[in-house]
């Protein structure tokens, strides 16, 4: 903004001593006003050019190297110097004043002659300028500006990565602050674009339309350029729409389909780019056999030059830029382009094939159809969308904007893609589908949601988990199964849950826990090679880390090695069995451990036995530790109801969990077959559940008799997770009728393509996540 005096001085080619003068005391203002629209050659209003020259002043008040680098050191008058006084005014009327224009002066510009050294003025003049500005009303307060937006917005951006939505207090009071900040910003921007245009005026304009030639001339297709009509001018989402339901109009008027009924392409934008490299079609060349290409996409930007434009064109394999040139085109439809066709909308051409100047494959667009208007503004091409909230609650406008969003969801479809061939041609899985409505939830110790079926007046919940059906069918003589469907858990929401995710559940009968094994890494394995650009198995990056996938076999440990190595405490040998001297061993180990660790303490406190006790101890010592692929395996009993006891170790199953960064991948055991042992194993949960639950209530009503700070609320929390373990009695009633030996594998598909696509949110894969409703 302080350049823009300059700019005036040097457009009406006065010096800086004209410009501030005796001429502008108020015996003479009208004969400097009426020099300075003769300069100028512009019929300006004496309210106009006041307010030009009060706005340029305004700007230069925090910059007075610039003046005083100027030749108005001499025969400036007495008649500018009243002005400090009005600087220094600190009521809202006159701050006003100094920035609005002509009021200003006609306040306190006088013919007085106090004379003072102009360097001592200019001193003055900044620090009363910055006593109203706040001290930033120069490029380095702007500057500032935008650090204080970035830091607030990243903040913002870390609160909702944490897992926290707008919902949360911490949240709104963090948007808020870059709330006010970005209106204080856009507040300044407003004022110094009007002060520009006041002193620029028309010729301004056509100045930057011959640099934004200059640095966006040729239509590379990288290149930002001009016209991007209600783009770039800062208008509302409303006025934008308005404008364009108006686009709408017009293209109805001139007999034009604004939303199309279809569009034959005969190419992609991705084929066409391998069809013509540079050496088959070199710069500067056109297409000379005659072939005339057809294609169709969302225009993603857009840059109008006279009597040239060019358009990116985006469809689901790439892009391809459009070269609109006027002599080559109807010129109604060029006007399309010009006037009619945004950013956002859908369009169809058809033209033949060059390459420009700069190297780009473009359409040499002949005709051009808009196939879809679209109504809405699309976030900025260069940052996309910024708030992590509306890229998961708009997903649609994300994958609009983000090719890194959608080549995530591309890369799942290719990792589903994997699992279903592999299973099914190479061993023989037969994919089937199991019912979503159960009359009991059964397979894991899970929440389930609640429904209820009226013309059955039956109570149903939502499945936790596929196994049990799936077991039913291997049971009736299908030997291998799969099936990749949606599980539905009433639980809470983070970067590694939520309420409704995808599983791959399958059952081999005639194998065991080693046979998982070995399909568990194989199947990743080729997920990994899958989606890997050389399309071979190799380390992968996940954050700042590493993980490698190719040390094969991978590492196997059991459970309580494990929390030994971890802690020194050997939960399942180490007592005789005695539960309440292990977790009098436990407690210490956890706050010598870590802080972190020591929060499991009322955990391992109501741990009802040894196997309940060791899964506890893992989970707050070990599980974040296995950063590298790990099988954790030999379970205790009484925290794997469906797996058979192991062969060879008491109290421990034939089970396994992989983890991958800390976080559990798979789950996969020998199946249990044996119908009066499941029963027995399902009473115990059952009860064992009920006892942690009860002991979790009361921990919290004793908070609640204390006056425990947030006491309500943690037993709100506490009674909400309340629910029951039901035995699913016809499932062993199946079991009764004999299930051959089975091994059975469960592996999260979200999580997988977390890891294979370097994702840190659960929400990233998945195209539309459960979130709080916005009000």
């Amino acid at each position: 903004a302080s350049l823009y005096i300059y700019m005036l001085a040097a457009r009406t080619k006065a010096s800086f001593s004209a410009l501030f003068s005796s001429s502008f005391s108020s015996s003479s203002s009208s004969s400097s006003l009426l020099l300075l629209r003769r300069r100028r050659r512009l019929l300006l209003s004496k309210d106009t050019t006041m307010m030009m020259i009060s706005s340029s002043f305004s700007s230069c008040l925090h910059s007075p190297n610039l003046l005083l680098s100027a030749n108005s050191r001499r025969n400036t008058t007495p008649g500018l110097f009243r002005v400090v006084g009005a600087v220094r005014a600190s009521s809202s009327t006159r701050r006003t004043a100094r920035f609005r224009g002509g009021s200003f002066f006609g306040a306190f510009l006088s013919s007085s002659s106090s004379e003072r050294a102009f360097p001592r003025l200019l001193r003055r003049l900044s620090r009363g300028a910055k006593s109203l500005a706040g001290g930033g009303g120069g490029v380095d307060g702007v500057e500032t500006l935008n650090d204080k937006i970035a830091s607030q917005a990243a903040l913002v951006k870390g609160l909702k990565a944490d897992g926290k939505t707008n919902q949360d207090e911490e949240v709104k009071a963090a948007v808020t602050i870059l709330k006010a900040l970005k209106a204080e910003l856009e507040e300044g921007e407003i004022r110094t674009e009007t002060t520009r245009e006041a002193i620029l005026g028309d010729g301004g304009g056509e100045e930057k339309k011959k640099k934004t030639q200059k640095k966006g001339g040729g239509g590379g297709g990288k290149k930002k350029g001009g016209g991007g009509g209600e783009q770039s001018s800062g208008s509302s989402p409303e006025e934008v729409r308005a404008v364009r339901i108006e686009k709408m109009a017009q293209l109805k008027t001139s007999n034009q389909e604004p939303f199309a009924y279809r569009f034959d392409r005969t190419n992609t934008a991705a084929k066409l780019q391998a069809a013509y490299p540079d050496s088959v079609l070199a710069k500067g060349c056109e297409l000379e056999n005659g072939t005339r290409e057809k294609v169709c996409g969302r225009v993603t930007a857009r840059r109008v030059f006279g009597k040239l434009a060019f358009m990116t064109l985006t469809d689901a394999s790439g892009t391809i830029q459009l070269y609109c040139d006027e002599s080559r085109i109807d010129q109604e439809q060029f006007e399309t382009i010009k006037t009619l066709i945004d950013v956002g909308d859908i369009v169809g051409c058809e033209g033949p094939l060059k390459r420009t100047d700069k190297g780009e494959l473009s359409i040499v667009v002949e005709d051009v159809k808009v196939l879809t208007k679209s109504l809405r503004n699309l976030p900025d091409k260069w940052h996309g969308l910024q708030d992590v909230e509306i890229k998961y609650r708009q997903r649609y406008v994300d994958l609009i904007a983000s090719s890194d969003s959608r080549d995530t969801f591309y890369q799942r479809t290719k990792i589903i893609k994997t699992m279903r061939r592999y299973l099914e041609d190479e061993l023989e899985f037969m994919e089937m589908e199991t019912p979503i409505m159960h009359t009991v939830s059964g397979g894991a110790d899970a929440k389930p949601f609640n429904t209820h079926h009226n013309a059955l007046n039956m109570d149903l919940t939502l499945r936790i988990a596929t196994e049990l059906h799936l077991k039913r069918l291997v049971i009736g003589g299908f030997e291998r199964v799969y099936e990749i469907g949606r599980i539905f858990r009433n639980e809470g929401l983070s970067t590694r849950h939520n309420p409704e995710f995808t599983s791959i559940e399958l059952y081999q009968a005639y194998g065991d826990v080693s046979d998982m094994l070995e399909l568990t890494e194989e199947v990743i394995c080729r997920c990994a090679a899958a989606v890997s650009p050389s399309k071979k198995l190799e380390p992968i990056q996940y954050g700042d880390e590493t993980i490698d996938l190719t040390k094969r076999p991978w590492r196997r440990a059991s459970m309580n090695d494990l929390v030994i190595e971890a802690c020194n405490v050997d939960v399942l040998n180490g007592f005789d069995g005695d539960l309440e001297k292990a977790k009098a061993a436990c407690e210490p180990a956890l706050k010598a451990h870590s802080k972190q660790a020591g929060a499991s303490i009322p955990a391992v406190r109501d741990s009802p036995n040894l196997g309940t006790l060791l899964n506890e101890m893992f989970e707050a010592t070990v599980e974040g530790t296995l950063r590298q692929p790990t099988f954790v395996l030999d379970h205790p009993i009484e925290i794997s109801p469906l797996a058979k006891p192991h062969r060879d170790k008491k109290g421990v199953t034939e089970r396994f969990e992989l983890f991958v960064v800390g976080r559990e991948l798979a789950n996969a055991f020998s199946e249990l077959t044996d119908p009066i042992d499941q029963r027995e194993r399902f009473e115990k949960q059952s009860r064992a559940h009920a006892e942690t639950q009860r002991a979790a209530l009361v921990r919290a009503e004793k908070k609640v008799e204390r006056g425990d700070k947030d006491a309500g609320d943690v037993l709100k929390e506490t009674t909400d997770d309340i629910y029951e373990f039901p035995i699913d009695e016809d499932f062993i009633n199946a079991l009764e009728y004999g299930m051959p030996p089975c091994g059975g594998l469960g592996i999260g598909v979200d999580r997988l393509v977390m890891l294979l696509t370097n994702s840190p949110s659960i929400r990233d894969v998945i195209a539309f996540p459960t979130l709080k409703n916005e009000d």
